[in-house]
């Protein structure tokens, strides 16, 4: 699905830039402009973080981890202060993750995040991933094939 910035609301806008142009990226300079300098994060992998340098370190993780890492945005839902969306992350494996060796495969899982706004930056963002899914297509070749290509 695609969301063009001129469609979305302000709050949309944040977390549509959040992972189409700083996951995408890999771009850690953006964090300022998203998030307070305290913000709280609990992440899909299962951290739960503090403030911009430790969710920075977290950033160079995951897409150290995953080559060509992305963000598919499939639905976002936004209600006064909060955004909720389905996300699909994906990339190659490439270093250790949850005691697996690189597989160098294609593997992906969702996550259903949920951004809490104040003053227009996000104040806290708590995320609920499918680990067993990803973990699973590390194991398993078969699963890991990219079964959603064909969604434009």
């Amino acid at each position: 699905m695609c969301f063009g910035a001129t469609s979305l609301s302000p709050q949309k806008e944040i977390v549509r830039m959040f992972y189409k142009d700083m996951w995408d990226h890999a771009d850690v300079g953006l964090i300022p402009q998203i998030f307070h300098p305290d913000f709280t994060f609990r992440g899909s992998l299962g951290p739960t973080l503090v403030g911009h340098a430790q969710f920075a370190d977290y950033v160079r993780w995951v897409t150290d981890s995953l080559e060509g890492y992305t963000s598919d945005i499939l639905i976002m839902i936004e209600q006064d202060n909060q955004v909720a969306a389905k996300v699909r992350f994906h990339g190659i494996h490439r270093k250790p993750l949850f005691g697996h060796a690189p597989s160098g495969r294609h593997v992906w899982w969702n996550g259903a995040p949920i951004f809490t706004f104040e003053g227009g930056l996000v104040r806290d963002l708590w995320v609920l991933g499918d680990i067993y899914g990803l973990i699973n297509r590390i194991e398993d070749s078969a699963l890991s094939k990219p079964e959603f290509a064909t969604v434009a």
